[in-house]
């Protein structure tokens, strides 16, 4: 996810933290961190979302800029 990491560092929690409260281990949130084809279970983004205190679309780096790009249609 191209913005996880950024986003987490702002909170200021760790992976391990992020880990816990999301019951999963601390080498699957360094994945999703590092591997820009691993993911989260769609099930864990709106709690994820919550823990970081942004929008599901903040964690994969969609802001407004590419929303309104997104929604013109030719």
């Amino acid at each position: 996810m191209k913005k996880f990491k950024e986003l987490r560092q702002a909170v200021g929690a760790t992976q391990t933290q992020i880990a816990e409260k999301l019951n999963v281990a601390q080498s699957t949130v360094a994945t999703w961190e590092n591997n820009e084809s691993s993911y989260p279970r769609a099930e864990l983004l709106p709690a994820l979302a919550d823990l970081l205190h942004c929008s599901i679309d903040d964690l994969f780096g969609r802001g407004k800029e590419e929303k309104l790009e997104s929604e013109k249609i030719s």
